[in-house]
């Protein structure tokens, strides 16, 4: 039986390209506690208007208070992340460039650059390429974390062309990365829903790792919930009960 989890923006842009090795330097040694990236769809089901409504989701969960205290209760009090738009095969790409977050001040700068960027991908889903390119983020940065995560979202499990979703996930899986879900259910919040069991697909196809799991967002009013939680958990290093640990939304009051 699944266990339903109910859970009911400051500095400009910086060159792409100096940031994370700066910030690397600035940190000696470039050791942080979790290196996240956040991958998210910006597939041709997700428009313009859903593409900000996702991006406000990862800036609002980012600066949340209970994100800025789990990054404050790790080990070195600091994380990596990295937020990445993927779609068909070869149009994957970085929004928001490796930034170290170590307090508030640095999660609302990472939120500005994530709002203020140009959308990065388009296309038909190609997930088993997505998931290569968030390896291959993680695996050449200049940082180390203590666990690395790449934090996957989509409307679907469809896979249209490119590396297929097991090998892929295999591929992450031996860098000794894990992987985590976010299936979005609602037509406000991303694409049209599908007409299979998503969280299940996402259990079967993608997801994986010690304590990997999958979170839902069914509506608007659980989308940033969702995302929070999420970060939450991977942040903290706390696998939830069981495996699909459902966002839902609040019901409608009667």
């Amino acid at each position: 039986m699944r266990r339903c989890l109910v859970i009911a923006p400051f500095l400009a842009a910086l060159a792409v390209f100096g940031l994370a090795g700066g910030e690397a330097a600035a940190h000696g040694g470039a050791r942080v506690d979790v290196e996240l990236v956040l991958l998210a769809d910006a597939s041709n089901s997700i428009d313009a208007a859903e593409i900000a409504f996702q991006r406000q989701g990862y800036a609002e969960a980012i600066t949340d208070p209970s994100v800025i205290e789990a990054i404050a209760a790790g080990r070195r009090q600091r994380i990596a992340v990295a937020y990445v738009e993927w779609g068909e095969v070869g149009s994957q790409d970085l929004v928001t460039n490796w930034r170290v977050i170590d307090g508030r001040a640095a999660a609302e700068a990472f939120a500005a650059e994530l709002l203020s960027a140009p959308r990065k991908a388009y296309g038909r889903n190609a997930i088993g390429a997505a998931l290569l390119f968030g390896k291959d983020q993680i695996l050449t940065n200049a940082f180390k974390g203590d666990r690395r995560v790449i934090d996957f979202s989509a409307d679907s499990a469809n896979n249209w062309g490119g590396p297929d979703i097991s090998t892929a996930r295999a591929a992450v899986l031996d860098a000794e990365i894990e992987i985590n879900g976010l299936a979005v259910l609602c037509r406000a919040c991303s694409g049209r829903p599908v007409s299979y069991d998503l969280e299940a697909a996402f259990e079967e196809q993608i997801i994986g790792g010690p304590g990997a799991f999958v979170v839902t967002a069914d509506g608007p009013e659980s989308f940033f919930d969702a995302v929070r939680r999420k970060m939450v958990l991977e942040i903290a290093g706390d696998a939830p009960p069981e495996r699909l640990a459902e966002t839902r939304a609040p019901p409608a009051s009667q």
